[in-house]
């Protein structure tokens, strides 16, 4: 089942591989519309994710959120 917290991960994950694609297309010289639009989503989800949970998440709370649901997949 997808919860908040799997929405969350996922979304902080895609945004932090969204890095190093938008600094590979500016050393190119080309437009990083792919990467942009990663890092769109990855924004949209964490907002979900944090608007869909009563009280929010902290950011002490993100290692023990990684690891529950890193745990869940094992």
């Amino acid at each position: 089942m997808i919860t908040n917290e799997f929405i969350l991960v996922f979304g902080i994950v895609i945004g932090v591989l969204a890095i190093p694609a938008i600094m590979s297309a500016w050393m190119d010289g080309s437009a990083p519309r792919v990467a942009s639009f990663a890092v769109v989503i990855s924004g949209a989800m964490i907002v979900y994710a944090i608007y869909n949970t009563p009280g929010g998440y902290s950011v002490n709370e993100l290692p023990d959120i990684f690891t529950r649901v890193v745990a869940s997949f094992l």
